[in-house]
């Protein structure tokens, strides 16, 4: 018995032509051929233009030619009204925003909601000032964990962008200016 299995041995070992290892290795650079590719992240644009709830702000940071700005390198912190939050504005205020001859005007309100850097929700403080593009400032304020920016309430906080993030915010945020 042991001779059968002492030749048995010898004759698999002397079979071996090493296309067993071959064949082993094809598989490998089969699974590198067919990686998938992550898709590119979002960045604080295409978050807002993703969302169903963004349709109002999409086309006002589209006539104020602002798409560009905003898919800069960043990082920018974007304050985002919904929709409801636009329709809250008094009759015919989005309409005439988005004329053209406004456009100096509604670049100013949108840019009252952008701040530089990728500020996240536990980065704010209450009483925190924050300045914005625009140039005048904004006010945090937080009671029993909810944060608001000028009184907005922010809805959803931390939509994280290749380039910033997005705080979701339910009123339009008025510049002094």
């Amino acid at each position: 018995m042991i001779a059968i299995a002492a030749f048995s041995t010898f004759a698999l070992t002397a079979c071996n032509t090493g296309e067993k290892k071959e064949a082993e290795a094809a598989p490998e650079v089969i699974k590198e051929e067919v990686k998938a590719v992550a898709p590119a992240p979002k960045d604080v644009v295409d978050i807002a233009i993703g969302s169903t709830d963004h349709t109002t702000l999409v086309a006002a940071v589209t006539a104020a030619g602002l798409v560009e700005t905003l898919k800069g390198a960043g990082p920018f912190t974007v304050f985002a009204p919904t929709n409801a939050a636009f329709s809250a504005l008094s009759a015919g205020t989005v309409e005439g925003l988005l004329k053209p001859e406004n456009k100096s005007k509604l670049t100013g309100i949108l840019t009252y909601h952008v701040v530089a850097g990728a500020v996240k929700a536990a980065d704010l403080k209450d009483g925190q000032k924050v300045k914005t593009l625009q140039g005048e400032e904004l006010t945090v304020s937080i009671k029993d964990g909810k944060v608001m920016i000028n009184g907005a309430n922010v809805t959803s906080a931390d939509l994280i962008g290749s380039n910033g993030v997005v705080h979701v915010i339910d009123a339009v945020l008025m510049p002094k200016k």
